[in-house]
């Protein structure tokens, strides 16, 4: 009875507070009401559809801030429905009512949450129930983002999806590096996740602001990537945009402005130091090496970076048309001075609903400028190794510089002078263009056509000026080069979604076809100038010196096409039990001419347990899923059109004479290979999804097993029988077996205050089973050459070979100090000597694969308040610290600087700077990646107001000696620190959101 009368009381209250808004619901408005949320609430933001129940015409309104809608254009009549929706609840509806002129409807509307698995996620060519998934699937949704100075999309997700590793460096000029649940392929540049951006395949991630990002889906598994055929082998990433809105207008800004610092350097000795040193055994600097200077490279060359960005959006719409748009701008300065990135971005949409809703029209307008401010690569190492005992200029104002110089690795340079004396920058120009077609042609049957373009013009431009160290003796010298690149989509397809009694079916059928047009540009440069002032903005100003040659590049054009048909079927009984089969036939013009078509089927199935009867009376259990799916994919990046063919170019060394000259000769640089085809890669994964005590614990785990085949590789042949002496042929293997675990928490909440945990954790073995077969074969393949200074004849510092996994470290294993305090070094016997240098004694000493990455995230929240943090890292893993070698080499202190810590080292040890297991470090990290503290202030109606500060990479706990310990875990040589590393940053941000 108590509870009954409560009840009777709220609905009073809630109707009281409508009649009481007055000021807001005018006595002329013929509907109005309130959303509440589950604590009696106004929920803000509410899309409100009054739909004719017979005519199917509709109007649509957006709740206020404090939970109030009305309507003011309804044609009176009826019978209306009133459909309430709104992300993270269900979505609810009011039906039977009728508009007479002159009278009022009140509505009130309670709203119930939404599990997560109800809510809907993007999946290929359509969207589904979380409940009725059977792959594995995850979403991320922009709250759950990691937040700072974000420069690409792909470090939204970074230590937030099981199995997902995602590496970057502090230069915003760079993309960050991904992969998905371990590496599928031994080339470099091929192991990347296939994007899909608001339904376009392929479409560019730098045509994506962050702020711009509606929810972001990671499809794990063949069962749910194999829809995508030839393109998904190392998973898709789908990521779905703001569109065009409903209702009243809604106008959003949100800006930041930041600090970046160096987190974490290498010591190096200072001039004193240095000098001590070779004073204490009896060395000293020649006269151009010292000035008496104690110069700090690292801090003349870096400073505080200061960064900003800013977003507006605007959305709106009426009763058949939504329209939206959005204004991104970011402006992220590199910490090493002259570097630094600013990108504009443009995107406007449109919807257009006709024949009562049965056609759907949707354009969709992006346009990204990116420019980015780079520097030459000899800066980074010289940063570290150039000598502290000489000033930044000489007396006379001119840089101290030995042009005598070469020692170590890229050359000896003034760091300072690099960056003054030569300019790097590149400015790209993507646009990208679609539309869609969707008609509900019957009852359930849907066809839908996308017609898409995206146009990406790149321009580099070079110039080193006069006193250019990289360009002595040239008097200035300019380079440019303008390529174009353009992806023209069309895709077809057909869904069926049909319900009959207990069965449920769903239907896609659909072709696509595509044509990539890469490389229409060229190269080309000048040198001589009379001035510096114009940089490379007027080559016709180079003069030459009679025996110039114009460096025209190898830009080539080459047309690549693709052409698909691909059908899925998803059938479900009572809800409890799902199928789902998917199969795709692509053809592509990059594969040889026996190979060019590829069958890529997938199945799997899924049980909803908590639905049986004997789950029933298990009230602590929502939501239980056993999940099994196996399918096949494939990977196709890193290819063009000539890929297969017989390639044709100059022979260096080979010459012919030709009208009183010698020519160079033009032969074959690449085979023909008929039969080359794409690398497979077949998916088996198990999964149990659950949810208990109503969902304040939920999760998932997955377990697969990843078998690559058709691996690319080169192998050597014999000239008697091809043209060259290499083959890129289909021969090798892999394995990449796992284990993933997601767990999602609320171990408080109140009405004031909340406490939302979640954790990731992700295992992968990674191996290498077969690299030769019958016609090709290899014991190993030899990579990561690195160097050592003074070291020579090694072939490689990373081995593939069957059984290891990819990334296995080959290198010398140290055995210490000799008495005269001279490196020593094992050879394959066990014996310790410094003469063991050869690579006959090199070995397998170590991995760069982890064994576990984890996430774990925190978000509290009181009253107005709330506070969030993130900690993630990386176990298990080994890194070659090749910077620290280099800089390790005492023998070398009258020529580069050394490491604070190789001042205890004997200046005779020649051998101290060999790359060995001794330079074999532990990649294991954890690190606070961000913190955020906001304040929201409650204004009228729909208008908030947010305040935030945040930091980034606030500590890390590691016994890595380096700079940091993310690195590069993508390509073929994952886990080098190779003197070429842009420092981390830490940062600060102050930020707000605005929404009117």
């Amino acid at each position: 009875m108590y509870f009954t009368r409560l009840k009777a009381l709220k609905h009073m209250v809630c109707l009281g507070i409508i009649c009481w808004a007055g000021p807001i619901f005018a006595q002329e408005l013929p509907v109005k009401g309130m959303v509440l949320d589950p604590a009696g609430k106004g929920v803000p933001g509410v899309t409100v559809k009054a739909e004719h129940e017979q005519t199917r015409k509709s109007v649509v309104t957006t709740s206020t801030n404090s939970g109030l809608f009305s309507f003011s254009n309804i044609t009176p009549g009826g019978p209306y429905r009133f459909i309430f929706s709104h992300t993270g609840y269900k979505t609810d509806t009011l039906s039977g009512y009728t508009i007479a002129a002159g009278q009022q409807v009140a509505l009130s509307l309670k709203l119930k949450e939404q599990m997560n698995d109800l809510q809907e996620v993007v999946i290929g060519y359509g969207k589904s129930k979380r409940s009725d998934l059977t792959g594995a699937v995850t979403s991320v949704k922009p709250e759950e983002f990691n937040r700072g100075v974000i420069s690409s999309a792909g470090q939204l997700l970074q230590g937030k999806v099981a199995g997902l590793n995602i590496t970057r460096s502090g230069n915003p000029t760079d993309r960050p590096a991904v992969i998905l649940r371990g590496p599928s392929s031994f080339r470099e540049g091929a192991q990347e996740p296939f994007y899909v951006i608001d339904g376009v395949p392929g479409a560019s991630i730098d045509l994506v602001a962050p702020d711009d990002i509606l929810s972001i889906e990671v499809l794990k598994d063949a069962s749910s990537t194999a829809i995508y055929g030839s393109r998904a082998a190392n998973g898709v990433i789908m990521i779905n945009t703001k569109n065009a809105g409903k209702g009243l207008g809604q106008l959003s800004y949100s800006a930041y402005a930041a600090t970046e610092s160096i987190s974490n350097t290498i010591t190096m000795a200072t001039g004193d130091e240095l000098r001590a040193y070779l004073k204490a055994n009896g060395k000293t600097l020649d006269k151009i090496s010292d000035d008496g200077s104690n110069t700090n490279w690292l801090k003349e060359v870096t400073r505080t970076g200061i960064s900003h960005n800013h977003n507006l959006n605007f959305n709106g719409g009426g009763e058949n048309s939504s329209y939206g748009a959005s204004i991104n701008y970011l402006n992220n300065q590199g910490i090493i001075k002259t570097s630094g990135m600013e990108r504009f971005i443009a995107r406007a949409n449109m919807e257009q609903r006709l024949l009562n809703n049965r056609l759907k029209l949707n354009l969709n307008l992006t346009n990204s400028n990116t420019t980015n401010d780079r520097i030459a690569s000899q800066v980074y190492n010289n940063m570290f190794t150039y000598l502290p005992t000489v000033g930044v200029r000489k007396a006379d104002g001119t840089f101290s510089e030995d042009p005598s110089r070469t020692t170590g690795t890229g050359g000896y340079y003034n760091p300072v002078a690099l960056l003054e004396n030569n300019t790097y920058q590149g400015k790209t120009n993507l646009y990208l263009i679609n539309g869609a077609a969707k008609a509900n042609i019957l009852n359930g049957l849907d066809f839908t056509a996308m017609v898409s373009m995206q146009n990406e013009q790149i321009n580099e431009n070079l110039y080193n000026n006069r006193f250019s160290m990289l360009k002595q003796g040239f008097n200035g010298y300019a380079e440019r080069s303008s390529v174009k690149n353009t992806q023209k989509v069309f895709e077809g397809y057909f869904n069926y979604d049909k319900t009959f009694g207990d069965h449920s079916m769903k239907l896609l059928a659909g072709y696509s076809w595509q044509e990539n047009r890469n490389g229409d540009g060229f190269q080309t440069s000048g040198q001589n100038f009379i001035s510096d002032d114009l940089l490379w903005n007027n080559l016709g100003l180079s003069n030459g010196n009679g025996s110039t040659v114009v460096n025209y590049g190898t830009n080539y054009i080459s047309t690549l096409r693709l052409i698909s048909y691909y059908g899925r079927a998803i059938y479900d009984y009572k809800g409890k039990y799902l199928f789902q089969a998917t199969l795709r036939r692509d053809g592509s013009s990059a594969f040889g001419v026996n190979n060019r078509w590829g069958m890529f089927p997938s199945v799997s199935a899924g049980w909803n347990i908590e639905k049986e009867a004997f789950m029933q009376n298990v009230a602590f259990v929502d939501n239980l899923k056993l999940r099994a799916g196996y399918g096949v994919s494939g990977n196709s990046i890193g290819f063009d059109a000539y890929t297969a063919r017989l390639v044709y170019g100059a022979q260096n060394g080979s010459y012919f004479y030709s009208n009183g000259k010698w020519l160079t000769a033009i032969g074959p640089t690449q085979n023909d290979n008929p039969n080359l085809k794409w690398e497979r890669t077949a998916t088996l994964n198990i999964g149990l999804d659950f949810g208990l005590f109503k969902n304040k614990v939920s999760g998932s785990v997955d377990v697969y097993n990843k078998k690559t085949t058709d691996l690319i590789a080169p192998y050597a042949v014999s000239t008697t029988q091809y043209p060259f002496n290499v083959l890129t042929a289909n021969v090798g293997a892999m394995t990449n077996k796992g284990i993933e675990f997601t767990l999602n928490t609320t171990p408080v909440r109140t009405k004031d205050f909340s406490w939302n945990t979640s954790i990731n954790l992700s295992h992968n073995q990674n191996k290498i089973t077969s690299i030769s077969n019958d016609l090709f074969q290899a014991s190993e393949f030899y990579t990561a050459n690195v160097g050592g200074r003074g070291q020579s004849g090694a072939l490689g510092y990373q081995i593939i070979r069957e059984g290891l996994p990819l990334g296995s470290f080959y290198t010398l294993r140290y055995a210490g100090k000799d008495n005269a305090g001279k490196s020593m070094f094992y050879d394959k016997d066990g014996n310790a000597s410094t003469a063991n240098t050869g690579f006959e004694n090199f070995t397998v000493t170590g991995s760069a694969q982890p064994k576990l990455l984890y996430g774990w995230n925190n978000t509290f929240r009181y009253k107005q308040f709330d506070f969030n943090f993130f900690i993630r890292g990386v176990y298990g893993n080994k890194i070659l610290n090749a910077t620290l070698a280099d800089m390790n080499a005492p023998i070398y202190a009258f020529q580069t600087n050394i490491a604070q810590s190789t001042l205890t080292e004997s200046i005779n040890d020649d051998k101290a700077q060999f790359v060995s297991d001794r330079y074999l470090e532990s990649g294991s990290y954890l690190r606070l990646d961000n913190a955020t503290l906001g304040y929201t202030f409650k204004m009228n109606g729909s208008r908030s107001l947010r305040l935030y500060a945040s930091g980034n990479n606030l500590f890390i706990i590691t016994k890595y000696k380096g700079v940091d310990p993310e690195i590069n875990m993508a390509g073929q040589t994952p886990g080098i620190d190779y003197r070429n590393f842009y420092p981390k940053t830490r940062s600060a941000i102050f930020g707000l959101n605005f929404n009117l």
